[in-house]
């Protein structure tokens, strides 16, 4: 395990949510929170698979038994693009909302925070692409989450879809961390297997790339093998048995803090490997996340070996008596080994994907440069073009 020991001269910071509230059932609470943060009228940003799926009915009850006045904009779509942030601002500014409450996975909590600053901020949200150039506070938000895997709910992050680039653009802030996440197991049991597979394997992959970021913290390394942990016991289970409750509250949990690991300690290079797969293949981000974690993983294997053995150990595999290069090793079979059990394939060729492709797509990650800036080992445009390689 780690020594304890930090560079006290390297500056950190520890972001989080205003509050979290966890547990069977907290989703009733929160007409009472929405009361504490002065809501009278909510837009709830979702999309139409949650509302299909009935999830929106214990929100709304709650909100009525408070009289808040509630709306609702449901057209958030997978990997949103930058459009819908601004029409739903353009709603909740035209209705006059004051509370905007965001339900569903983590396009719609990056949708519900966008809209959060830009009810309050001028012009569009592409505007806004980098680090804490909001420059007005938003509305306050409630996030909750009914997938178990982007821990959007808890960081300062949103993430949009530039079309005219097809590009993934993401936006940095403090003015982005919600008022109140709401962490509700009940909420996520009728995930079928494929999103729960997806979705958790995004956490792990937070989880993993944030415990060895050159820019881990304390806080962040804490949190990120907790999440491991969680996540290579607990997602078995949901995967298999969608009903345990226990499982899926674990799931949640491991989400949340892999996002607050990431949120202070970074991420790294398997998100700019993987970014392209979604805007090229429209492949969920989880699943381009889970594709490209193993060959990461061998990638960097070199520059993190003990951290890499302590993953192993987080994973549940024995490491006593092996050499550094073994016991690192044992964690990239962990997960290959956690994929296989959940019936995710980590073969570029079994998703269409083929060596013709491969420049688009080094062409794609190379715009993502900037997750290669906490990576734990240098990466150049060929070492991307060999990864994807033997990812194939």
């Amino acid at each position: 395990m780690s020594t304890g020991w930090y560079d006290s001269e390297k500056p950190g910071a520890f972001l989080s949510p205003n509050k979290v509230i966890f547990g069977r059932g907290v989703t009733g609470q929160i007409g009472k929170e929405a009361r504490v943060l002065r809501g009278r009228k909510a837009l709830i940003v979702t999309d139409q698979g949650v509302a299909r799926a009935g999830l929106m009915g214990p929100v709304e009850e709650v909100l009525r038994a408070e009289k808040i006045r509630f709306g609702v904009y449901d057209r958030v779509e997978p990997e949103p693009p930058a459009r819908i942030v601004d029409d739903a601002a353009r709603v909740a500014r035209e209705g006059r909302y004051d509370l905007i409450v965001g339900l569903g996975g983590g396009s719609s909590l990056d949708v519900a925070k966008g809209v959060s600053l830009m009810t309050t901020n001028p012009g569009q949200i592409l505007d806004y692409v980098g680090v804490n150039l909001f420059r007005r506070r938003g509305l306050p938000t409630i996030l909750i989450p009914t997938t178990a895997g982007t821990g959007s709910e808890g960081t300062w992050v949103c993430v949009v879809t530039d079309e005219a680039e097809n590009a993934k653009k993401s936006l940095y802030g403090n003015l982005l961390l919600p008022s109140l996440a709401v962490l509700d197991p009940m909420l996520t049991v009728s995930m079928p297997p494929t999103v729960t597979a997806d979705t958790g394997c995004d956490a792990l992959v937070h989880a993993i790339e944030s415990y060895v970021s050159v820019n881990r913290t304390p806080f962040s390394e804490l949190l990120a093998l907790k999440a491991v942990s969680l996540i290579a016991s607990s997602l078995p289970i949901a995967f298999s048995k969608g009903g345990d409750v226990r499982a899926r509250f674990n799931m949640l949990l491991a989400a949340g803090f892999a996002g607050l690991a990431f949120t202070s300690g970074g991420l790294g290079a398997t998100h700019g490997l993987a970014y392209p797969l979604g805007t090229e293949y429209h492949m969920t981000h989880g699943r381009a996340n889970s594709i490209m974690l193993p060959y990461v993983m061998r990638f960097n294997r070199s520059a993190s070996l003990e951290r890499y053995a302590q993953i192993a150990q987080a994973m549940g595999e024995k490491i006593g008596g092996l050499g550094p290069y073994e016991a690192a090793t044992k964690a990239i079979e962990a997960v290959e080994k956690l994929l296989s059990a959940i019936n995710v394939s980590f073969r570029l060729s079994q998703y269409g994907v083929q060596e013709k492709d491969l420049p688009r797509l080094v062409e794609g990650a190379m715009k993502q440069a900037r997750f290669f800036v906490p990576n734990p080992r240098d990466i150049t445009e060929e070492d991307v073009a060999g990864i994807y390689r033997a990812a194939l």
